[in-house]
């Protein structure tokens, strides 16, 4: 998908939606400074372009249920296109990983696995092994609280694009 030329309107637009969520018209142009045809077709503009993956509600899990929460890392025996396929294909389709980032260097993959308990994340895990996915080893680490959790500064990773 071919990038759009953004300029600062649409980068306040998009990290007014960032941070907020789905506006009103007119909260979202107030916010980011147009008058709300323009700011409208802007964002119209902004989601074709594909940039607006989508909307959600930021759930307190902890207030929902207690889970383990627990970051694995990943290497794989084998570094052919085909392994990293079947690899991704199958971490898409297991609910418990919530996040997973590929990497280069010393692993992998970084994955953020969330079950309702251990005794579940054990099963998770001999799952890994039952799919001979190619896995040469992996890593847990046990998350014991949240420190921080945030959303990149748009404002400031667009900047450098703008200039």
């Amino acid at each position: 998908m071919k990038k759009l030329a953004l300029d600062a309107a649409d980068v306040r637009i998009l990290s007014a939606l960032q941070q907020h969520g789905q506006l009103s018209k007119a909260k979202l142009a107030e916010i980011s400074g147009l008058s709300a045809t323009p700011c409208w077709a802007r964002l119209a503009r902004l989601k074709a372009g594909g940039y607006i993956r989508g909307y959600h509600a930021d759930i307190a899990l902890s207030l929902l249920a207690d889970f383990a929460q627990v970051i694995v890392t990943v290497s794989l025996s084998r570094h052919r296109k085909a392994d990293f396929d079947r690899f991704e294909a199958y971490v898409k389709g297991r609910d418990e990983i919530i996040d997973c980032i590929a990497t280069g260097g010393g692993v992998d993959y970084i994955m953020k696995v969330v079950s309702p308990n251990l005794t579940a994340f054990q099963d998770f895990v001999e799952d890994l092994h039952v799919e001979d996915l190619g896995i040469d080893r992996y890593m847990t680490h046990f998350a014991t609280r949240q420190v921080k959790t945030a959303l990149p500064n748009i404002s400031k990773l667009a900047t450098a694009r703008l200039k």
